[in-house]
This record gives structure tokens, sequence and C-alpha cells, in this order.
């Protein structure tokens, strides 16, 4: 049985999507955001580790936290999104593995202690799920602007003092403005991005 979406379908997640740096006076509600979650959540992660952490960031006080911490060409862009997202990942995602991976007992253990694999498992996984979130914002009618162009330490520092979850990168959501899109940029060819042995 064939599974594959339509042309239309495909097109929206991928070959008609846009990074967005403009954006549309239009809200996104708490019910897209639950929704939006509730969609990206299903997308594996190894042992179900599911280590990503999401912090919506709607009003103007929220952004204002942010904004020290962007490089000056995410300023404006960031403070017009309806929402700007910190895609973060939690270096203690281990301790809801009896959980989430509950036919592993030792599967707690495999983690503790060992703050290289806890990064690398956090930061794989989680850069995955802020992947999967993007798709999913699409399929549910979002356009998305994923940015690099931050101060990783501020944005930690004013988040997440605690010191256990860490961002990773930052993506604006909304409704973007059409008339402000670049144009497709050139992709590499599967001849010179992949290799089939």
């Amino acid at each position: 049985m064939s599974n594959t979406l339509s042309t239309d379908a495909l097109d929206t997640l991928f070959r008609s999507a846009r990074t967005q740096n403009s954006w549309l006076d239009k809200p996104v509600t708490d019910e897209q955001l639950r929704a939006l979650y509730d969609l990206a959540k299903y997308g594996p992660t190894s042992m179900n580790t599911s280590p990503a952490r999401f912090v919506f960031l709607r009003t103007p006080e929220a952004k204002a936290r942010l904004l020290p911490a962007l490089a000056p060409g995410n300023v404006d862009k960031t403070r017009a999104a309806p929402v700007c997202v910190i895609v973060a990942h939690d270096h203690r995602f281990h301790d809801r593995l009896p959980e989430l991976f509950p036919h592993r007992a030792d599967a707690r253990a495999i983690f503790e202690g060992k703050p290289e694999l806890i990064e690398t498992t956090a930061f794989r996984n989680g850069s995955l799920q802020g992947a999967y979130l993007i798709v999913a914002a699409r399929a549910l009618g979002l356009d998305c602007g994923p940015m690099s162009g931050f101060d990783a330490q501020k944005v930690n520092d004013e988040f997440f003092p605690d010191g256990d979850v860490k961002v990773n990168f930052l993506c604006n959501l909304g409704y973007g403005d059409p008339g402000k899109v670049l144009g497709r940029l050139p992709r590499l060819s599967f001849d010179e991005a992949c290799t089939s042995l």
C-alpha cells in the first residue's frame, strides 16, 4: 500500500516552501501551537529520547527578553513575527526514559554520568525534532523562518538559567508576506551530495 503524499502536499512541505523574513499581522493561536507540537512530537528520536524543548515567544515582553541576544539582522523580523520559537534540548532527557522507553529497564543508566553521550544525543535528536517542527508547521499552513545569528550563551542565561536546557536554533512562525519572499536558491544535485554504495 502506498502512502505517498500528493504533489500539492509535497510542494507545501518542501518545493514551494520558503524561509520567511517578513510577516503579515496575523496571529498564531494557542490552539495552533498545541496542534503543531502534537504533530511534531511523533517524529522519531533514538530510544524515544525526545530531548527537544520549545519556548514559544508570542508577546512583545517575551520577545524583548530575546532581542538583546540576536544579531542585528534578526531583530526586526523577530519582533514582527507572530511567534519566535526557541528550539532547545534538555540534557536531563534521560530522566524521562523510564516513562518514554519502558521496555528497556536500563535506559536511563545508559546515559547517567556520561556528559559527552548526553550532549551528542540531546543535540542530534533535538535537532531532528526542530526539523519536525518546521515540517509540521508547514503542514498546518504556517510559514517558518529558522535562524542562527544569536548569542547562545545570552539565550541560555535568560531562558534556561538552571543550565540543563540549551538553545539549538530559533524559528520565527506565522504567515509570511508573499510579496517579500526571495526566489528559490540553488540546491546541490543528487550526484553532488549523495553517494549510493
